[in-house]
């Protein structure tokens, strides 16, 4: 009897057990100087300026509510923001996107002539969804840096 309570109760905890968290880190190198990328990056609601996927932002009090070209929206939450060492990071509150305590930092530093701009991520994804959130994070975070790195591309 003894050994099949604690067959039960291991089973009740493994079925309880939420995925473990996920990365995605991407990063571009830039031709430009920190400060010019980071003026044009830096402000949280600027991303509409350079994702390609976003087509409008709103901003207020540290939220930014992000409407994709497509439809989806997504709402974001400033959780820090150093101007200095050119970086903030957030969390998605809101999105269509099957996942949890997603938080995310942007950041520029000197790389060389140029900069490097990074994107990570951490998050927790809904079951079974592992794959899936990988890969359309991968693809919009790349997406976003693919982007920037074209905004500073010699002419």
């Amino acid at each position: 009897m003894r050994m099949q309570l604690i067959l039960a109760g291991a089973a009740l905890a493994a079925g309880t057990l939420t995925a473990s968290a996920a990365t995605v880190d991407k990063m571009i190198d830039v031709a430009a100087p920190p400060d010019k990328v980071w003026a044009k990056i830096g402000p949280f609601c600027s991303i509409k300026e350079w994702h390609p996927a976003i087509a409008n932002c709103t901003e207020q009090n540290g939220v930014r509510t992000l409407t994709t070209k497509d439809g989806g929206k997504f709402v974001e939450k400033q959780t820090a923001n150093d101007a200095k060492s050119m970086e903030y990071t957030y969390e998605i509150q809101k999105s269509p996107l099957p996942l949890t305590k997603y938080s995310s930092t942007l950041s520029v530093t000197k790389k060389g002539g140029g900069s490097r701009v990074e994107w990570k991520s951490t998050y927790t994804p809904d079951d079974g969804k592992d794959d899936m959130d990988n890969q359309a994070l991968s693809g919009i975070l790349q997406g976003g840096l693919d982007n920037i790195q074209k905004m500073f591309a010699s002419k």
